[in-house]
């Protein structure tokens, strides 16, 4: 089915690299990037019964390969990336579920994750707005969430998306971990509880 049919009007690429973070060069310098699909929400008009799995099961696979296939390309295969993330926006015409139900099912989650080698439960943001509208998406490790070294977010927008009746569905990746990482892991830290924290901390 071609993108004309499915509604897609375009893709949009964004990355950075941090090359110093508190005047110091990170031990590994990351590249973090979104690729986000701006598309007609098909479920505009109808009502908070509707079933929205027909529409998914044809609309999210292909946003799944598409925007795993720009990451991979843009940041050096699938090898390179470490971490990932999705997201949100619906247009104002929209319901939140409307977005949710492109990104949180398996015809998306799953493809992401078989396409990215990734075992993690992926992180995620979502939202309604206009135009323009500022979208922070969360990221973790594809394969180790417990690994704080990796937790981190990128921000990401795209200026005339989502409009009124248009989602905008984003995915985030990242080639390392954050500049300076160093409070530990959640597999080796301490047991904290209220009543011994102060004989942590004495």
């Amino acid at each position: 089915m071609s993108p004309d049919n499915l509604g897609i009007r375009k893709i949009v690429f964004y990355s950075e690299e941090i090359l110093s973070e508190n005047g110091q060069a990170p031990a590994v310098t990351a590249v973090r990037a979104t690729a986000a699909a701006v598309v007609a929400n098909p479920w505009v008009g109808g009502t908070p019964s509707d079933d929205l799995s027909p529409e998914v099961m044809k609309l999210a696979p292909v946003l799944a390969r598409k925007l795993t296939n720009v990451l991979a390309a843009e940041l050096g295969g699938v090898d390179a990336i470490q971490a990932f993330g999705k997201a949100a926006i619906v247009g104002t015409a929209g319901e939140i579920e409307h977005g949710a139900a492109l990104i949180h099912t398996p015809f998306f989650g799953n493809l992401v994750r078989e396409f990215f080698e990734g075992e993690s439960i992926i992180c995620f943001a979502d939202d309604r707005g206009d135009a323009g509208s500022n979208l922070v998406v969360p990221l973790w490790h594809k394969n180790a969430a417990a690994t704080r070294t990796h937790y981190q977010t990128i921000s990401t927008r795209v200026g005339d998306a989502p409009l009124p009746g248009e989602i905008v569905v984003v995915l985030g990746a990242s080639t390392g971990p954050r500049p300076h990482s160093r409070i530990g892991d959640r597999l080796t830290d301490p047991a904290v509880k209220a009543d011994t924290i102060g004989e942590l901390i004495s």
